[in-house]
Protein backbone atom coordinates (compact mmCIF):
# COMPACT_ATOMS: atom_id res chain seq x y z
CA UNK A 1 0.00 0.00 0.00
CA UNK A 2 1.52 3.37 -0.96
CA UNK A 3 2.72 5.54 1.87
CA UNK A 4 0.67 8.68 2.49
CA UNK A 5 2.61 11.68 3.67
CA UNK A 6 1.07 13.94 6.25
CA UNK A 7 2.21 16.56 8.67
CA UNK A 8 2.86 13.79 11.24
CA UNK A 9 5.94 11.60 11.12
CA UNK A 10 5.57 8.17 9.53
CA UNK A 11 6.75 4.95 11.15
CA UNK A 12 10.49 4.49 10.63
CA UNK A 13 10.97 8.02 9.23
CA UNK A 14 12.27 10.78 11.45
CA UNK A 15 10.77 14.28 11.38
CA UNK A 16 14.16 15.65 10.28
CA UNK A 17 14.19 13.34 7.24
CA UNK A 18 10.65 14.42 6.34
CA UNK A 19 11.62 18.09 6.49
CA UNK A 20 14.74 17.43 4.40
CA UNK A 21 12.67 15.56 1.79
CA UNK A 22 10.07 18.34 1.62
CA UNK A 23 12.83 20.95 1.20
CA UNK A 24 14.38 18.99 -1.67
CA UNK A 25 11.01 18.59 -3.41
CA UNK A 26 10.22 22.29 -2.98
CA UNK A 27 13.60 23.27 -4.43
CA UNK A 28 13.07 20.90 -7.36
CA UNK A 29 9.65 22.38 -8.11
CA UNK A 30 11.05 25.91 -7.93
CA UNK A 31 13.90 25.00 -10.29
CA UNK A 32 11.53 23.44 -12.82
CA UNK A 33 9.21 26.41 -12.64
CA UNK A 34 12.11 28.82 -13.07
CA UNK A 35 13.32 26.84 -16.07
CA UNK A 36 9.94 27.07 -17.77
CA UNK A 37 9.79 30.81 -17.18
CA UNK A 38 13.37 31.27 -18.42
CA UNK A 39 12.75 29.25 -21.59
CA UNK A 40 9.56 31.20 -22.31
CA UNK A 41 11.42 34.48 -21.80
CA UNK A 42 14.17 33.34 -24.19
CA UNK A 43 11.60 32.40 -26.84
CA UNK A 44 9.84 35.76 -26.44
CA UNK A 45 13.14 37.63 -26.72
CA UNK A 46 14.11 35.61 -29.79
CA UNK A 47 10.80 36.30 -31.55
CA UNK A 48 11.04 39.98 -30.68
CA UNK A 49 14.55 40.16 -32.10
CA UNK A 50 13.44 38.51 -35.33
CA UNK A 51 10.81 41.22 -35.68
CA UNK A 52 13.40 43.89 -34.89
CA UNK A 53 15.67 42.49 -37.61
CA UNK A 54 12.92 42.25 -40.21
CA UNK A 55 11.04 45.51 -39.65
CA UNK A 56 13.78 48.07 -40.41
CA UNK A 57 15.01 46.14 -43.43
CA UNK A 58 11.59 45.77 -45.06
CA UNK A 59 10.76 49.39 -44.30
CA UNK A 60 14.20 50.62 -45.38
CA UNK A 61 15.09 52.10 -42.01
CA UNK A 62 18.51 52.40 -40.45
CA UNK A 63 19.41 49.65 -37.99
CA UNK A 64 21.33 51.98 -35.71
CA UNK A 65 20.22 50.64 -32.35
CA UNK A 66 20.36 47.15 -30.85
CA UNK A 67 17.85 46.44 -28.05
CA UNK A 68 19.63 45.03 -25.02
CA UNK A 69 17.62 41.79 -25.27
CA UNK A 70 18.89 41.29 -28.83
CA UNK A 71 22.60 41.78 -28.21
CA UNK A 72 23.35 38.07 -27.79
CA UNK A 73 21.47 37.13 -30.97
CA UNK A 74 23.09 39.95 -32.95
CA UNK A 75 26.56 38.88 -31.88
CA UNK A 76 25.76 35.19 -32.43
CA UNK A 77 24.70 35.77 -36.03
CA UNK A 78 28.22 36.89 -36.95
CA UNK A 79 30.45 35.14 -34.40
CA UNK A 80 28.91 31.69 -34.86
CA UNK A 81 29.43 31.93 -38.61
CA UNK A 82 25.75 32.03 -39.58
CA UNK A 83 26.17 35.27 -41.54
CA UNK A 84 29.07 33.72 -43.48
CA UNK A 85 26.97 30.62 -44.23
CA UNK A 86 24.02 32.71 -45.42
CA UNK A 87 26.26 34.89 -47.57
CA UNK A 88 28.07 31.94 -49.12
CA UNK A 89 24.78 30.15 -49.84
CA UNK A 90 23.31 33.23 -51.52
CA UNK A 91 26.42 33.81 -53.61
CA UNK A 92 26.34 30.18 -54.70
CA UNK A 93 22.72 30.58 -55.78
CA UNK A 94 23.62 33.66 -57.84
CA UNK A 95 26.58 31.91 -59.47
CA UNK A 96 24.52 28.81 -60.24
CA UNK A 97 21.82 30.87 -61.92
CA UNK A 98 24.16 32.83 -64.17
CA UNK A 99 26.20 29.76 -65.05
CA UNK A 100 23.00 28.09 -66.27
CA UNK A 101 22.23 30.82 -68.82
CA UNK A 102 24.23 32.56 -71.54
CA UNK A 103 24.64 36.26 -72.08
CA UNK A 104 23.34 37.28 -75.53
CA UNK A 105 25.81 38.93 -77.86
CA UNK A 106 23.84 42.15 -78.33
CA UNK A 107 24.96 43.55 -74.97
CA UNK A 108 21.43 44.49 -73.93
CA UNK A 109 21.00 41.90 -71.18
CA UNK A 110 22.59 43.47 -68.11
CA UNK A 111 23.14 42.67 -64.45
CA UNK A 112 22.52 45.45 -61.94
CA UNK A 113 24.79 45.48 -58.89
CA UNK A 114 24.47 47.73 -55.86
CA UNK A 115 27.76 49.62 -55.73
CA UNK A 116 27.09 50.48 -52.09
CA UNK A 117 27.58 46.80 -51.26
CA UNK A 118 31.08 47.19 -52.70
CA UNK A 119 31.84 50.55 -51.13
CA UNK A 120 30.17 51.49 -47.85
CA UNK A 121 27.57 54.16 -48.55
CA UNK A 122 27.92 55.59 -45.06
CA UNK A 123 31.31 54.90 -43.42
CA UNK A 124 30.40 57.02 -40.38
CA UNK A 125 27.31 54.91 -39.72
CA UNK A 126 29.30 51.70 -40.13
CA UNK A 127 31.93 52.95 -37.68
CA UNK A 128 29.22 53.66 -35.10
CA UNK A 129 27.88 50.12 -35.49
CA UNK A 130 31.39 48.69 -35.12
CA UNK A 131 31.84 50.67 -31.91
CA UNK A 132 28.56 49.36 -30.51
CA UNK A 133 29.43 45.77 -31.37
CA UNK A 134 32.77 46.17 -29.59
CA UNK A 135 30.89 47.35 -26.52
CA UNK A 136 28.79 44.18 -26.69
CA UNK A 137 31.87 41.94 -26.66
CA UNK A 138 32.19 41.31 -30.39
CA UNK A 139 35.42 43.09 -31.25
CA UNK A 140 35.86 43.61 -34.99
CA UNK A 141 32.74 41.54 -35.82
CA UNK A 142 31.37 44.14 -38.22
CA UNK A 143 34.78 44.68 -39.79
CA UNK A 144 35.23 40.95 -40.40
CA UNK A 145 31.71 40.58 -41.80
CA UNK A 146 32.25 43.55 -44.10
CA UNK A 147 35.57 42.12 -45.32
CA UNK A 148 33.94 38.78 -46.11
CA UNK A 149 31.11 40.44 -48.01
CA UNK A 150 33.50 42.53 -50.09
CA UNK A 151 35.64 39.48 -50.85
CA UNK A 152 32.69 37.38 -52.06
CA UNK A 153 31.12 40.23 -54.03
CA UNK A 154 34.43 40.84 -55.80
CA UNK A 155 34.64 37.14 -56.67
CA UNK A 156 31.08 37.24 -58.02
CA UNK A 157 31.82 40.40 -60.00
CA UNK A 158 34.82 38.80 -61.68
CA UNK A 159 32.86 35.64 -62.53
CA UNK A 160 30.04 37.67 -64.08
CA UNK A 161 32.53 39.64 -66.13
CA UNK A 162 34.23 36.45 -67.27
CA UNK A 163 30.80 35.15 -68.32
CA UNK A 164 30.34 38.13 -70.61
CA UNK A 165 27.62 39.85 -68.61
CA UNK A 166 27.44 43.66 -68.93
CA UNK A 167 27.51 45.06 -65.38
CA UNK A 168 25.65 48.22 -64.41
CA UNK A 169 26.58 49.65 -61.02
CA UNK A 170 23.93 51.68 -59.21
CA UNK A 171 24.77 53.95 -56.29
CA UNK A 172 22.81 56.02 -53.80
CA UNK A 173 25.57 58.63 -53.83
CA UNK A 174 25.51 62.03 -55.51
CA UNK A 175 26.87 62.44 -59.02
CA UNK A 176 29.31 64.95 -57.50
CA UNK A 177 31.10 61.99 -55.92
CA UNK A 178 31.50 60.09 -59.18
CA UNK A 179 35.24 60.67 -59.65
CA UNK A 180 35.99 59.63 -56.08
CA UNK A 181 33.75 56.58 -56.40
CA UNK A 182 35.45 55.50 -59.63
CA UNK A 183 38.81 55.90 -57.91
CA UNK A 184 37.71 53.75 -54.98
CA UNK A 185 36.35 51.06 -57.28
CA UNK A 186 39.56 50.90 -59.29
CA UNK A 187 41.70 50.79 -56.14
CA UNK A 188 39.56 47.89 -54.91
CA UNK A 189 40.28 45.98 -58.13
CA UNK A 190 37.06 46.67 -60.04
CA UNK A 191 37.08 47.54 -63.72
CA UNK A 192 35.20 46.91 -66.94
CA UNK A 193 31.72 47.87 -65.79
CA UNK A 194 29.30 49.01 -68.48
CA UNK A 195 28.05 52.05 -66.59
CA UNK A 196 28.08 53.63 -63.15
CA UNK A 197 24.81 55.35 -62.28
CA UNK A 198 24.75 57.99 -59.56
CA UNK A 199 22.12 60.45 -58.39
CA UNK A 200 21.57 63.83 -59.98
CA UNK A 201 20.53 66.80 -57.86
CA UNK A 202 16.91 66.13 -58.78
CA UNK A 203 17.20 62.45 -57.89
CA UNK A 204 18.64 63.33 -54.49
CA UNK A 205 15.19 64.71 -53.66
CA UNK A 206 13.62 61.30 -54.34
CA UNK A 207 13.55 58.44 -51.89
CA UNK A 208 15.91 55.69 -52.92
CA UNK A 209 13.13 53.27 -53.96
CA UNK A 210 11.77 55.81 -56.43
CA UNK A 211 15.28 56.60 -57.66
CA UNK A 212 16.08 52.96 -58.41
CA UNK A 213 12.69 52.35 -60.03
CA UNK A 214 13.06 55.43 -62.24
CA UNK A 215 16.48 54.35 -63.41
CA UNK A 216 15.28 50.84 -64.22
CA UNK A 217 12.34 52.29 -66.16
CA UNK A 218 14.73 54.40 -68.25
CA UNK A 219 16.82 51.33 -69.02
CA UNK A 220 13.78 49.42 -70.19
CA UNK A 221 12.70 52.36 -72.34
CA UNK A 222 16.11 52.26 -74.02
CA UNK A 223 15.72 48.58 -74.83
CA UNK A 224 17.92 47.26 -72.05
CA UNK A 225 16.85 43.95 -70.54
CA UNK A 226 17.57 43.45 -66.84
CA UNK A 227 18.59 39.86 -66.24
CA UNK A 228 19.20 40.23 -62.52
CA UNK A 229 19.47 42.71 -59.66
CA UNK A 230 21.89 42.00 -56.81
CA UNK A 231 21.79 43.93 -53.53
CA UNK A 232 21.70 43.51 -49.77
CA UNK A 233 19.18 46.33 -49.34
CA UNK A 234 15.48 46.30 -50.06
CA UNK A 235 15.26 49.74 -51.67
CA UNK A 236 17.14 48.35 -54.69
CA UNK A 237 14.95 45.25 -54.84
CA UNK A 238 11.44 46.71 -54.72
CA UNK A 239 9.25 48.50 -57.22
CA UNK A 240 8.65 47.92 -60.95
CA UNK A 241 11.04 46.92 -63.74
CA UNK A 242 13.10 44.51 -61.65
CA UNK A 243 13.84 42.21 -64.56
CA UNK A 244 13.98 38.43 -64.49
CA UNK A 245 15.58 37.74 -61.10
CA UNK A 246 16.42 39.55 -57.88
CA UNK A 247 19.02 38.32 -55.43
CA UNK A 248 18.86 39.55 -51.83
CA UNK A 249 22.21 39.29 -50.10
CA UNK A 250 22.10 38.87 -46.30
CA UNK A 251 22.87 42.05 -44.41
CA UNK A 252 24.70 41.59 -41.11
CA UNK A 253 23.88 45.13 -40.03
CA UNK A 254 20.19 44.26 -39.85
CA UNK A 255 20.89 41.36 -37.50
CA UNK A 256 19.13 38.55 -39.34
CA UNK A 257 18.11 36.07 -36.62
CA UNK A 258 15.95 33.88 -38.86
CA UNK A 259 18.29 30.88 -38.67
CA UNK A 260 19.46 31.48 -35.12
CA UNK A 261 18.98 28.58 -32.71
CA UNK A 262 17.91 29.93 -29.35
CA UNK A 263 19.50 26.95 -27.66
CA UNK A 264 22.98 28.02 -28.75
Amino acid sequence: MPMKWSGRSQPGVSPVEILRWEAVMLQSCQSKSSGVVEIQKTVDDYNGCKFFALYPELNILEADEIPSTCQAFAIWYIKAGQYAKDLNATMQAVENYFSSITSPNDGLDVVLMDVDDILSSDPHHTNLLMHRFEQFGCHDCVKEASHLKHLLIFRLYMKLRAGGWPLVLLSRRSLIQKNATVGHLISAGYSGWTSLIMRSDEELQMDTCQYFSTRRALMQRDGIRITGVISSRMDALTGPYLGKRIFKLPNALYYNFESTSISE
